[in-house]
């Protein structure tokens, strides 16, 4: 049996604060002491889509175990997943429904080559 994961952080306006380090947790390395509890942020390791070596977008396991909001789409107490091409952090359920969009957009792009292709080699315009 492995042993609970703690860490103990530096805020601003509760000292120091210990708290359960979920086993996804990558650590703190952006944490400030001059931040808020609120502000604590476990962040997990990101899925990075690049390009011919350009960044287009990241997306990784986060949750704020002392967030104060209770907005949908900008991350809080429940583990969600930040994905920074949309500014959000979606649920199981949203993250299933960009990954549908996502297919759907490189079906498009799929067609656009095919007709390009034709363009190319003198069949359409």
């Amino acid at each position: 049996m492995t042993e609970a994961r703690t860490v103990t952080l530096q805020t601003l306006d509760a000292g120091e604060v210990t708290l359960p380090e979920p086993s996804w947790c990558v650590g703190h390395a952006d944490h400030q002491p001059d931040n808020y509890r609120a502000d604590i942020l476990h962040q997990g390791e990101d899925v990075v889509l690049t390009f011919r070596g350009h960044f287009i977008t990241d997306a990784g396991l986060v949750q704020s175990p002392f967030a104060t909001h209770a907005s949908p789409g900008l991350g809080g107490r429940t583990t969600g997943v930040s994905v920074s091409v949309i500014a959000r952090t979606l649920d199981p359920a949203g993250l299933y429904s960009l990954a549908a969009s996502l297919d759907g957009y490189a079906d498009r792009l799929r067609d656009m080559a095919d007709q390009l292709s034709a363009i190319l080699a003198g069949g359409a315009e």
